[in-house]
C-alpha cells in the first residue's frame, strides 16, 4: 500500500515533536516494600520529525511500547527510546508518564491503615547518544503558618499543600543512574513540612497530626528550602526543580515557592 507518511514535504519546516498522546496503559514500577507496583499511566510519546517527511509512524509508537511490555523504569527507558528512533527514523526522541502509586499508610497513634495514592512521573529524552530521565512525584502535606502562631494568643492557621519534586540521577559506576526510590521523595517532601497527610484518622490520630503541625509551622519557602537542603545533601541527585504551594485557608488564591538546582 502506498506510504503517504513518508512523501516529501516541501514545505522546508522540520517539527520539534509528533507523537502520540493521551495513550492509557498498564505499566509495572519499582516499589522499594513489594518489588514490583501494577499501575496504569497517560503516556506521551514523541519523537523530531525532519523537515523532508510528511508525517511520521503513529502506530510504530505503540508498538514499540509494547514489546517492552509495560515495564517502565529510569533503567528501562533509555532503550525505550533507543528503539524509537530507530523504527521512526528520528534524531530525537520524548517519553511523559503519569501515573498514580500507591502506598499504605498507617495513622501515627492507632496505625489504622488506609492506601494513599501519589501522582508521580517518568519523563525520558534521549538526543544523538545523550540521554535524560526525570522522576516526579506530587506530596500532599499539611502547614502551619509561622506568623499566625507568633501573633495569635490561641491557635493558628493552616492548610494542605502539594509539594513537587522532579528530580534527575547521578551515574553510578557502572554508567547508570543511580536508583532514587518514589518512597524516597515522598518522606523528603513528608520531612519538609509541618505534618504528613494520611487516608485515615482516628481521633487519637487527629489529635497527634494538629499538635505535630502546631509544633513545626513553616512557611511555604521553608518548605521548599527544606526539601532542597536535603536533596542537595544526597550524592545522587544530580538536579531537581522544587514547587511548593500551599491551598491557603484564609485567603482566596493560593502560595507558592520554587527552586532549580543543578549539582556542579
Amino acid at each position: 500500500m502506498i506510504d503517504v507518511q513518508s512523501r516529501q514535504d516541501l514545505r522546508g519546516i522540520a517539527l520539534d515533536r509528533v507523537g502520540v498522546t493521551g495513550l492509557r496503559y498498564p505499566i509495572v514500577v519499582l516499589d522499594q516494600a513489594h518489588e514490583r507496583q501494577e499501575t496504569v499511566a497517560s503516556i506521551t510519546m514523541s519523537v523530531n520529525l525532519p523537515h523532508h517527511f510528511k508525517g511520521t509512524h503513529m502506530s510504530r509508537f505503540v508498538e514499540v511500547l509494547n514489546q517492552h511490555h509495560g515495564e517502565i523504569t529510569m533503567r528501562t527507558l533509555p532503550q525505550i527510546l533507543k528503539d524509537l528512533r530507530a523504527r521512526l527514523d528520528a534524531e530525537s526522541a520524548r517519553v511523559e508518564l503519569s501515573f498514580p502509586y500507591f502506598l499504605e499508610r498507617k495513622a501515627p497513634v492507632s496505625n489504622a491503615r488506609g492506601l494513599m495514592d501519589f501522582d508521580c512521573s517518568f519523563i525520558g529524552e534521549m538526543s544523538g547518544e545523550a540521554s535524560e530521565f526525570s522522576l516526579g512525584v506530587k506530596v500532599p502535606v499539611t502547614s502551619l503558618c509561622p506568623c499566625s502562631k507568633e501573633i495569635s494568643d490561641y491557635g493558628a492557621h493552616n492548610q494542605r499543600g502539594i509539594i513537587t519534586l522532579q528530580v534527575r540521577s547521578t551515574l553510578a559506576e557502572d554508567g547508570q543512574p543511580h536508583l532514587v526510590w518514589i518512597e524516597e521523595l515522598i518522606e523528603v517532601a513528608e520531612a519538609s513540612a509541618s505534618s504528613p497527610v494520611y487516608p485515615l484518622l482516628k481521633r487519637a490520630d487527629e489529635r497527634h497530626v494538629t499538635m505535630q503541625a502546631y509544633d513545626n509551622p513553616v512557611f511555604v519557602e521553608d518548605m521548599a528550602r527544606n526539601v532542597a537542603g536535603r536533596l542537595q545533601g544526597d550524592p545522587r541527585i544530580a538536579w531537581f526543580h522544587i514547587h511548593a504551594e500551599n491551598f491557603e485557608s484564609i485567603h482566596n488564591h493560593s502560595a507558592f515557592a520554587s527552586l532549580e538546582w543543578r549539582r556542579a
